[in-house]
């Protein structure tokens, strides 16, 4: 194992509970001499110079969500990327599904066993779909925290604790997961509800930043498209009112 973040200390932890047989982690500049595996958890801009340390012989592989096979040619080559958080390095990750590659049916058939031994759903995804599959991981997980983030600004200013959202925020997640994003949809943009829209519009802009309000906009706009809603033609702080669905209300 090449690195010595926390991803790197937590693939090691569990691949030894796991009984695989691992050293390190080490440092960059490994040069992976006896070993059959070379494990790279370093960032994405250093892949190709770690690589490039190896002796010929052991396979390489990275953990990188978006980059492909490439930077560890010419190597017989895998990756195996954790499609999950690790905000420490002793973070589970049983249960978790994980993006595998393999320049070869060896090299694939590796990164399956390595995943298996994790406890970890694999999931085949090809170079060419690298960082589509990185942008879903990184807007289902990251951009989701700038959503809340706002949200928890615009609560502090009514005196609302951010603790109180969280059950809604679990139960849109939870419908979201169990029938997709345009059935799990509720809300007064759903409904096409116009004056709460602009009521809401228009304590953001009263109570926040201007960048605040460019991201409700655009939220707002994103949400009726999903809703069905919205004409091209209309601009986006006023999605259009063309039908009342019924369903729950938010």
């Amino acid at each position: 194992m090449v690195g010595g973040g926390r991803l790197g200390h937590a693939l090691t932890r569990a691949l030894r509970d796991a009984g695989v047989a691992v050293s390190g982690p080490h440092g960059r500049g490994y040069d992976g001499r006896g070993d059959d595996l070379v494990l790279l958890c370093v960032p994405d801009a250093a892949i190709a110079d770690a690589a490039a340390a190896i002796v010929p012989g052991p396979l390489v592989g990275h953990c990188s969500g978006a980059t492909t096979l490439a930077p560890l040619a010419p190597h017989e080559a895998l990756s195996l990327h954790p499609l999950m958080t690790v905000p420490t390095p002793d973070a589970d990750l049983r249960g978790a599904p994980c993006a595998i590659a393999g320049s070869s049916p060896r090299a694939l058939a590796t990164a399956e066993a390595l995943a298996a031994a994790l406890e970890m759903r694999a999931v085949a995804v090809a170079d060419e779909d690298r960082a589509a599959y990185h942008a879903a991981a990184s807007i289902a997980a990251n951009y989701l925290q700038a959503v809340e983030g706002l949200a928890t600004r615009l609560a502090a200013s009514a005196g609302v604790d951010r603790a109180l959202l969280g059950p809604l925020v679990h139960a849109a997640v939870d419908a979201w997961q169990a029938e997709g994003a345009p059935a799990a949809l509720t809300g007064p943009v759903a409904r096409g509800d116009e004056q709460t829209v602009a009521r809401q519009r228009a304590a953001v802009a009263e109570r926040l930043d201007p960048s605040d309000l460019a991201l409700f906009d655009a939220l707002t706009a994103a949400t009726a498209r999903l809703a069905g809603r919205l004409d091209p033609t209309v601009p986006t702080a006023a999605p259009a009112v063309d039908r009342i669905p019924t369903g729950s209300v938010a």
